[in-house]
């Protein structure tokens, strides 16, 4: 049988993977042995291998996984255009299901929020890990984070800002998050409360104070890791409960119909 993916094939983790490009930019797909009902997908932003155990874990269970590199946008509104072209292309091209599950890390989290908050509707649920939730936090190092002097450089060169504008910039994840919530999108993140690059105190813990209490509740969950690596400045750790991951995918995700487009 003759794949329906062109471009150059690989492997990943065990699963084929099939990589291409979309205006440009790098992405690829990693294809379940067989696909669940309604073609269900985690769109991954940013270190699609670091904790890939859930994907792996989603692949066996039929979900295909599908990742775009937009690497220095720090998720610009260049970033969310080339991710909507991205969304486009598997959903009207390769049948996926028009509301996808998003997966971010650390920087990753400017990505899949921003993309969120434009296109709320096309969204099952979000998980994020140790997520960046404003860039003033990392790259910006305007707080408790040593930030990146070079990162933040680029992130204003993508944002075309100067240093004031992003500073009084209002439309990071932590100042909208509000619609997040009113769309009632399931939210999950993991931190480390000893995360001195990507603080969560700044970021997840800030972002989550802003959600109305009647929305907190249900839809905003925390998994805490007490510290992380010492290597790492207390960002990176062995995932304590993968499980609980793939089941917040698996129940916000599997039951939607695949959508006409």
């Amino acid at each position: 049988m003759k794949s329906e993916w062109t471009g150059k094939q690989d492997e990943w983790h065990g699963f084929k993977r099939f990589r291409f490009q979309i205006a440009g930019r790098n992405c690829y797909v990693v294809t379940p042995d067989k696909t669940a009902p309604g073609k269900p997908w985690v769109w991954r932003a940013r270190f699609p291998d670091f904790h890939y155990e859930m994907d792996v874990e989603l692949l066996k269970q039929g979900f295909h996984i599908a990742y775009l590199d937009v690497s220095n946008l720090f998720g610009s509104p260049q970033a969310i255009e080339y991710g909507d072209q991205f969304y486009d292309y598997l959903t009207k091209q390769h049948g996926f299901q028009s509301k996808v599950a998003l997966e971010g890390v650390s920087r990753g989290g400017l990505f899949i929020y921003n993309w969120a908050l434009k296109n709320p509707e096309k969204v099952s649920c979000i998980y994020a890990d140790t997520p960046v939730c404003d860039f003033k936090s990392w790259p910006g190092g305007k707080g408790k984070s040593q930030g990146s002097a070079a990162s933040w450089q680029a992130c204003l060169k993508a944002y075309k800002m100067t240093e004031a504008e992003a500073l009084a910039y209002k439309n990071n994840p932590i100042d909208r998050i509000q619609i997040i919530a009113e769309a009632g999108i399931p939210v999950l993140h993991i931190v480390s409360e000893n995360d001195q690059v990507v603080p969560p105190d700044e970021n997840t813990y800030l972002m989550f104070s802003r959600v109305p209490k009647k929305d907190r509740k249900d839809n905003f969950k925390v998994i805490s890791v007490k510290t992380g690596t010492e290597k790492s400045k207390g960002h990176h750790f062995q995932h304590p409960e993968p499980e609980q991951v793939v089941a917040f995918i698996v129940k916000h995700t599997m039951p939607q119909k695949s959508q006409p487009n």
